[in-house]
């Protein structure tokens, strides 16, 4: 890590919130959305189960752009790239507010993204640029908070706007927050040097990654939204898996790649990627199933879905704690195998939620999913980064980051396109059996997260051991901020 810089008392003081601004815009998006996906469907003339292109757009960005974040940081320097994430951010969520076609909305979406995929990554390397090592883990508990706060406020937030404004509100109440976090910046972020020594931009290796991404998410989402020909989707899975084999083939040859080859040396990171990104399938889809279920199959008003969500967000901070615990007792192996069960047989038990399930038990549901979701995220993380040198950590780190936005943005194709299929839903006028058709597809994706519960089976069996954890912690608590 570079020299830190020196600022003055009050910079210092301030930094922290102006990312901690950032942190909260980035994390209340990705949750205040979903709560009111149904009433945006309606104003834009759209079937509910067919908006899950507005969510996909926003991850699949993320996803493709945070492997630059860090090199445009270098080469223009921590404050202008900030500036302008914050501005591009700001600026797509007005374009989001005064959508009126599907079209027009996904494609903000994407602009709202290209910021949001920089955001985060560069105000983290500003705080790693101005504060010592000894006063990290503090700063980055810090910045941490509005991230907890994001997906506790988020869904209630939107059900609120939804109820009482218009769905335009969950994208403009961005804009004065934006415009603060500018004002911060420009005022309290210090100048930071650029990188003394810049390594050349892997070009060649993003174009391969980022093709192979883009061509089968599409392909995914197309199946649920029946608007690709089979030959159309037969051609985006070749295309797909021929970039992917071209990235492998230019990594394994080139001197600075995006991502290292050497990394899927280290079993436990070869696991892990594994796991999060087959795992992922089904719980990234839940944050938009869910609230679909709520509103479109039980009737709940926007407001009242999302107070409905709240207790998995509670669970999932009471599961901060219990985490540690649990791998001192089990070990990674077998904590990962039997949760990743749980986690596929809580999926499946919604599929048993109805009309007339008690209120209390959907509750206790959704609590109990929240737990369990939350220790999966955390022992994932961390199995992946165990056994990383610190060279290797952040190159390691940044590859997860963009598996976890990639599986999410799978996870809700999948999702959607399994609950086309069962409600035979293709437009608005049509009319299916929505009640049988969220049922199976929450049984398919529970389903699909306990079968892969196997790829975890070949952890290193020592893998949690006194001596490794401490580590990991420390990197899996990073990668989260």
């Amino acid at each position: 890590m570079p020299d830190t810089i020196q600022v003055d008392t009050r910079t210092a003081h301030i930094l922290p919130w102006v990312v901690a601004i950032a942190f909260f815009m980035q994390t209340l998006d990705g949750t205040i959305l979903n709560t009111a996906l149904p009433t945006m469907a309606e104003s834009l003339n759209t079937h509910p189960l067919q908006m899950q292109g507005v969510v996909i757009a926003y991850m699949l960005t993320v996803a493709l752009l945070i492997p630059l974040s860090g090199w445009l940081a270098d080469r223009f320097g921590i404050r202008p790239v900030f500036l302008a994430a914050i501005a591009v951010f700001t600026l797509g969520s007005l374009a989001c507010a005064v959508s009126s076609t599907l079209p027009i909305l996904i494609a903000s979406r994407v602009l709202q993204g290209i910021g949001g995929a920089i955001l985060v990554p560069v105000g983290r390397l500003s705080i790693l640029r101005v504060y010592p090592r000894d006063q990290l883990v503090r700063i980055f508990s810090f910045i941490t908070i509005p991230g907890l706060l994001g997906p506790l406020v988020g869904p209630t937030l939107g059900g609120l706007l939804v109820g009482y404004a218009s769905w335009h509100w969950i994208f403009l109440i961005n804009l004065p927050v934006g415009l603060l976090g500018i004002v911060c910046a420009l005022r309290y972020m210090p100048d930071i040097p650029r990188a003394g020594m810049l390594n050349p931009f892997d070009k060649s290796g993003f174009l391969f990654f980022s093709t192979f991404m883009l061509t089968l998410t599409i392909a995914l989402e197309g199946m649920g939204g029946h608007h690709i020909t089979s030959a159309g989707l037969v051609l985006l899975l070749v295309t797909g898996l021929l970039s992917l084999a071209a990235y492998c083939f230019h990594a394994r040859r080139s001197d600075n790649p995006l991502f290292s080859p050497e990394l899927f040396r280290v079993r436990n990171f070869s696991v892990g990627i594994a796991g999060n990104l087959f795992a992922r399938l089904g719980t990234g889809a839940m944050p938009f199933l869910t609230p679909l279920l709520l509103q479109v199959s039980l009737g709940f008003t926007p407001l009242e879905a999302g107070m409905t969500m709240i207790p998995m967000t509670l669970g999932a901070m009471v599961a901060k704690s219990i985490v540690t615990p649990l791998v001192n007792c089990l070990g990674f192996r077998l904590l990962l195998i039997i949760n990743t069960v749980l986690l596929g047989i809580m999926i499946a038990g919604f599929s048993l939620i109805g009309i007339e399930t008690p209120y209390s038990l959907i509750l206790l549901i959704f609590s109990v999913f929240g737990l369990i979701n939350s220790i999966q995220f955390s022992a994932m993380n961390t199995i992946t980064l165990l056994d990383l040198s610190d060279e290797q950590a952040s190159s390691g780190n940044g590859l997860l980051s963009v598996i976890m936005q990639l599986s999410m943005s799978m996870g809700v194709a999948v999702a959607a396109g399994i609950l086309g299929e069962f409600s035979g839903i293709r437009s608005l006028s049509e009319t299916g059996d929505l009640a049988g058709a969220f049922r199976n597809t929450y049984f398919c994706l529970g389903f699909m997260a306990v079968l892969s519960a196997l790829i975890f089976y070949h952890v290193t069996p020592s893998a949690g051991r006194k001596g490794a954890r401490k580590t990991a912690y420390q990197r899996e608590k990073k990668m989260e901020q």
